[in-house]
């Protein structure tokens, strides 16, 4: 399940992807629109500004922006950055692998086999789960188009 940080992080990224590129948007006023608390709101963003995802400007007029287009942020990689490893096993990790304790032969089980499948399905979808993809589907569900 997705962690409620890499949910908000997700919601403050849409709200930063819908702004002017070289406008940066103050913490509290993305926070008031998103309903996140400034505090827990900081260090979600302070995570994704150390990721390359956003950057800040200090200042009067200081705030957060965009660093990556919406096209390049991807929900895997968010997701890795608050929640790590996708994968339901850890065998089956890429980045974060363990052996199982219990595994006798990893090459030969098929539960790992399985959840490898599961593993590479998801990361794939959630690669192709881009900001711009979200956007545009909500405008989609919010605007339908009569057919």
């Amino acid at each position: 399940m997705l962690s409620k940080k890499a949910k908000y992080a997700i919601n403050a990224l849409v709200y930063l992807a819908q702004q002017p590129l070289d406008q940066p948007i103050q913490i509290s006023t993305i926070a008031e629109h998103e309903n996140i608390s400034r505090k827990f709101l900081e260090s979600i963003l302070l995570d994704l500004r150390n990721a390359g995802i956003v950057n800040s400007k200090k200042g009067k007029a200081g705030g957060y922006h965009m660093l990556q287009a919406p096209e390049d942020v991807n929900m895997a990689d968010v997701m890795r950055i608050f929640d790590g490893p996708i994968a339901l096993l850890p065998c089956v990790a890429h980045k974060y692998y363990q052996k199982c304790n219990e595994c006798k032969d990893e090459a030969n089980c098929g539960i790992r086999d399985i959840f490898a499948d599961v593993r590479r399905e998801t990361v794939r979808m959630l690669k192709e789960a881009t900001l711009a993809e979200i956007i545009k589907r909500a405008d989609q569900l919010h605007n339908p188009v009569a057919g």
